[in-house]
């Protein structure tokens, strides 16, 4: 991927000099979004020898945590995987950006923290386990950096593109949430039973997906930062990371009913959507029929 010397994005906080604490808005407080809610439950079973379906059946909601925050440092120049990080989300800002203007909307640029082992947020504590998520209550993307080697090492999935494809997932969760979408989700919590929860969730991530594959199609049009290999590489990860292929490599039962945010087949094919045709209209998960 072709990102060095690009612009970097100045809404990146530096939390890892800090050390997390208690929130007091239970476990994971609110609906944090993103990947995390599958890749803890697989670190879960492996570290702990807990059933990974166990672990997701927790991930349920609690009321949203008010949390203050020392003021925002500033990740060091010389940090290579920070100024990394930093150009992809200014590559988001400049897409989408562009894309609400010619909707006849603004883009509120969401933040990007980075922390190590625990933080606070507006869902609750964050923890490295379970991955990059966006919380919607503060508008942030949170990563612990350590999540790649994890990405790399033991779900197979290296390369800079794939750790581009998941900042892009999680910045898509933003644009939901700027659309209104994450707040209609919150408010079927509680009409629907937790199977029927768990398949608008598989919805919403798959169009998170999607939307990770409409800034590759603009970012790679107007500046050219895919290389051989890139595409491959964002493929395999949402291979990596799908619910079934999570599931067999945790060592229990593939359960479909249990799935909330997609079979690895599901992931590809809307990332790949997104990456073709470039429109957020093509990433309508919720009228398609199969997904």
């Amino acid at each position: 991927m072709k990102w060095e010397g690009n612009r970097e994005s100045s809404n990146v906080e530096d939390r890892r000099g800090e050390s997390g604490g208690f929130s007091g808005g239970g476990l994971f407080g609110g609906r944090s979004i993103g990947v995390g809610t599958i890749v803890i439950a697989l670190v879960g079973g492996w570290i702990f020898g807990i059933n990974p379906l166990t672990i997701l059946n927790l991930l349920s909601g609690a009321p949203t945590a008010q949390v203050q925050q020392a003021p925002a440092q500033r990740p060091p120049a010389d940090d290579r995987m920070a100024r990394f990080v930093s150009t992809v989300l200014a590559d988001t800002e400049d897409v989408w950006k562009q894309q609400f203007s010619q909707a006849g909307a603004t883009y509120r640029e969401p933040r990007l923290v980075l922390f190590r082992g625990a933080t606070h947020t507006a869902c609750g504590q964050g923890q490295a386990a379970m991955g990059p998520f966006y919380c919607p209550g503060d508008q942030k993307v949170y990563i612990d950096l350590g999540f790649y080697q994890t990405l790399r090492d033991r779900l197979g999935a290296p390369g800079d593109f794939a750790q581009a494809y998941v900042i892009a997932h999680e910045v898509g969760h933003h644009v939901q949430n700027l659309m209104g979408i994450s707040r209609k989700m919150d408010d079927m919590r509680g009409r629907l039973s937790q199977v029927e929860y768990n398949a608008l969730s598989v919805r919403l991530e798959l169009q998170a997906d999607c939307l990770a594959g409409v800034w590759a199609h603009h970012a790679q049009e107007a500046r050219h930062i895919l290389e051989q290999g890139d595409v491959e590489e964002a493929m395999n990860a949402a291979a990596k990371i799908g619910d079934d292929a999570l599931q067999r490599a945790g060592g229990g039962a593939v359960v479909p009913e249990s799935f909330t945010h997609g079979t690895s087949a599901q992931r590809q094919r809307w990332f790949a959507t997104g990456l073709k045709t470039g429109t957020v209209k093509a990433c309508d998960t919720f009228s398609a029929r199969s997904l």
